[in-house]
Order: structure tokens, then sequence, then C-alpha cells
């Protein structure tokens, strides 16, 4: 038998990514989504960025993918918006939100359940059904795109809170670069 500490070590980061408590990289996906209400996860911050929920809704869309994928499934695509970021209105009411980071949560225990199903590395090194890269390669890219809009998630997360409250500091009380949101010290995690 193979070992499969490669794929132990890709769970791990799926997981910490998603949910970690101690991710060197910041906060998780679930940390940053904490604070969102219905209200912030459909607005936009400007008329040609996607809301919180439609980003929420394609991180969702991407784990389906790998999901199908790691099936075998070689037909299954996201090829439409509708598909990838989802047809949702404006105004997110409690149970539309409830209802997305669920989804999300599902396709996360998905995910890591279709991993656990493997007892060895060596599928990483398979070509993805449909595409022309690896299961390594897709694995990775997920775990990359969840820190990327993560971070997305954040600066929107800040800017419509900045909306809502308006400018509650001086400039005093702004770090080195203008920032309300903190020193610029790495000497304490307080990323919100």
């Amino acid at each position: 038998m193979v070992p499969n500490d490669e794929l132990i070590r890709i769970i791990d980061l799926l997981n910490t990514t998603y949910e970690g408590e101690e991710a060197w990289h910041g906060p998780s996906v679930v940390d940053v989504l904490r604070g969102v209400t219905p209200e912030m996860a459909g607005k936009r911050i400007s008329p040609n960025t996607h809301s919180i929920a439609e980003l929420v809704f394609h991180m969702t869309s991407w784990r389906i993918f790998c999901v199908k994928k790691m099936q075998g499934d070689e037909a299954f695509d996201i090829t439409t918006p509708n598909k990838d970021f989802g047809a949702l209105p404006d105004k997110i009411d409690d149970f539309e939100w409830e209802a997305l980071e669920m989804e999300l949560s599902l396709s996360q225990e998905e995910l890591i359940n279709e991993l656990d199903k493997r007892d060895d590395d060596e599928f990483l090194e398979d070509i993805v059904p449909g595409r022309d890269y690896t299961y390594y390669d897709m694995l990775h890219g997920i775990i990359n795109h969840d820190m990327y809009h993560t971070g997305q998630i954040m600066i929107m997360y800040k800017t419509l809170l900045l909306k809502v409250a308006g400018p509650r500091y001086n400039d005093d009380e702004a770090d080195e670069y203008g920032s309300p949101f903190g020193s610029s010290s790495h000497e304490q995690d307080d990323y919100y």
C-alpha cells in the first residue's frame, strides 16, 4: 500500500482554511463569515463587484465541482454565471443567508468525505476527468481559491461596516497607513 501522507496534509489544509482556529494566513472562511449579517451579504461595495452572498455561492459551486470530479463525473462543469455565482437577490433574508452558509458547510463535508474514501496518494497524480490538470492541482487550487475569496470577503465586510457606521475614529487613532482597523503590528492577531 502506498502511503497517504500528502492526502492527509491536503485534508488538513482544507480544514484549516475552512474552519481552523490557527491558520498561518489569518482567519478561516468560517471566522470571516461569522460577523456577516444577511443585510451585508446581499450588498455590493460597488456596482461591478460580487456580493458576499455571491462569493459564498461561488465557493460552494467550486467545492461541488471538486466533489463531482472526484466521483469521476467528466461532464460536470460550471459553465454559466448563474451556476458559478448564482442569481441571488440584492436583499438577502435570514433564511437565504443561513441556507447559503449551510450549503457551503455541506459542500466542505462532502469534499472531505470524498477524500476520506481514498487510501493512498496515487490518485493525486491522475488527471481530473474532462480537464488537463491533476487532482493534486485541483485540490491545492480549491485551498488557494478559498483564501483568495476569504480575503475579498474580509475587505468587503470592513468596507460595509464603515459604510453603515461611518468613520468612528479620528486621525490620531489611525495606524501609519491611515487605517482605522488597528496598527500594522503583528503582535496581536486582531483581524477585525
